[in-house]
């Protein structure tokens, strides 16, 4: 038997957002979160909100400054 390994950290590497405006008018929303696959190659998507209005899908790193942007 093998040993199965987590192939995802225990928290997200990136966070996905819905963006809506332009430069200094937008506005982003936070509506998901990303974690990068074992071998770089992708990553796994949670979504917690799907957004139903026109604008853009944003997936940022991670950081401990802000939200966004």
């Amino acid at each position: 038997m093998s040993e199965t390994q987590n192939t995802t950290p225990n928290r997200p590497t990136h966070r996905l957002f819905h963006v809506t405006g332009e430069g200094e008018q937008s506005n982003w929303t936070r509506i998901g979160a990303a974690w990068s696959h074992k071998d770089g190659k992708g990553f796994n998507i949670d979504l917690e909100y799907l957004p139903q209005k026109p604008g853009r899908i944003v997936l940022r790193e991670q950081s401990d400054e802000g939200e966004g942007q």
